[in-house]
C-alpha cells in the first residue's frame, strides 16, 4: 500500500538559534558543524519561505537577490530556450544549496521551481563573501557544494549523450530514490516522487512518447513500480545494472 497520511512539510524553525534546532543537522547525511560555524550560519540566515507546487523559487531571467537552503520538499533547476523547450539542469532535495550559480555568471543561468510545496531557509546573497571572511571553512563548504553539483551535471551530461532511453530512465529513477533514501524521505520502501512524464522527459533530452514507452517497459519487467506519485523500487539491482549506475555510497555533505 502506498502511505497516504504522512505529515505535511516541515517548515524552518524561527525564532533564536534557529539552526541549533534544524531537523535536518539531525540525519546523518550532514556533516556536524562547530558552535561557531553554527552561530556564523545563523548570522547569514535571514528568514524562511515557503513555495506552494509549481511556483517560482529563482526566476529565470531575474537576478535572486537570494541563496536558499531547500529544507523540505522537491525543486527542479531549468533553463529554457526561446521557443519554450525546457532543459531541466537537476532535481533538488532537502539539503540542497541553491542560487549559487549565479553569483559567479554574467546573467541570469537558470531558474527554480517547486516540485512539491517547499519550504526553505533563506540567506543574503549580499553577505555570501562575509561568510567566506568569517569562517573559511564554510566558504570550503559552499564551495564543496558547487563542485558536488557540478559533478551530478557531468553525469546529467553523461546520460543524455551517451546512455539509451531505458539506461536514461533507469538511471534517474535509482539515482533519485538513492538521494532521496540519504535524506531520510523513504518510508517503508516508498518514496514520494512527484515528477510527470514530461518532468522525465525535460530532464532526459526524450519526447514525450519516448518517455512513456521507456517507462512502461520498465514497469512491465517488475524493475519498479509507480502508484499515485509514490515509487517503490522493485529490483534494485537489476535497475543499477540497466542504468550503468553503480554509486559509491552517498558521503555526509555539509550543510549551510
Amino acid at each position: 500500500m502506498v502511505p497516504d497520511q504522512y505529515p505535511t512539510p516541515a517548515a524552518p524553525e524561527n525564532g533564536p538559534h534557529p539552526c541549533s534546532r534544524c531537523a535536518l543537522r539531525q540525519l546523518p547525511a550532514f556533516l556536524p558543524v562547530s558552535a561557531d560555524q553554527l552561530r556564523t550560519i545563523e548570522s547569514f540566515r535571514i528568514g524562511a519561505r515557503r513555495v506552494e507546487a509549481g511556483g517560482s523559487i529563482i526566476e529565470e531571467h531575474r537576478r535572486s537577490p537570494q541563496l536558499f537552503t531547500l529544507y523540505s520538499g522537491w525543486a527542479f533547476r531549468y533553463k529554457t530556450l526561446s521557443d519554450g523547450r525546457r532543459q531541466i539542469l537537476n532535481v533538488l532535495l532537502p539539503g540542497d544549496f541553491v542560487g549559487l550559480q549565479d553569483e559567479f555568471a554574467d546573467g541570469q543561468t537558470h531558474g527554480v521551481e517547486a516540485l512539491t510545496e517547499v519550504s526553505l531557509c533563506v540567506f543574503a546573497r549580499e553577505r555570501l563573501w562575509e561568510l567566506f571572511h568569517a569562517e573559511p571553512k564554510l566558504g570550503y563548504d559552499i564551495t564543496w557544494l558547487a563542485a558536488r553539483e557540478e559533478k551530478m551535471i557531468d553525469d546529467n551530461l553523461v546520460t543524455t549523450g551517451r546512455r539509451s532511453a531505458v539506461e536514461r530512465v533507469a538511471m534517474l529513477l535509482m539515482h533519485l530514490y538513492r538521494r532521496a533514501e540519504r535524506v531520510g524521505m523513504v518510508r517503508d520502501g516508498w518514496v514520494e516522487f512527484p515528477l510527470n512524464q514530461q518532468h522525465i522527459a525535460d530532464a532526459l533530452g526524450l519526447s514525450l512518447v519516448h518517455t512513456n514507452k521507456t517507462l512502461r517497459r520498465l514497469s512491465q519487467l517488475g524493475l519498479y513500480k509507480l502508484d499515485d506519485r509514490w515509487l517503490r523500487i522493485l529490483e534494485p539491482r537489476a535497475l543499477e545494472a540497466l542504468g550503468d549506475y553503480f554509486e559509491r555510497p552517498l558521503r555526509p555533505t555539509p550543510l549551510i
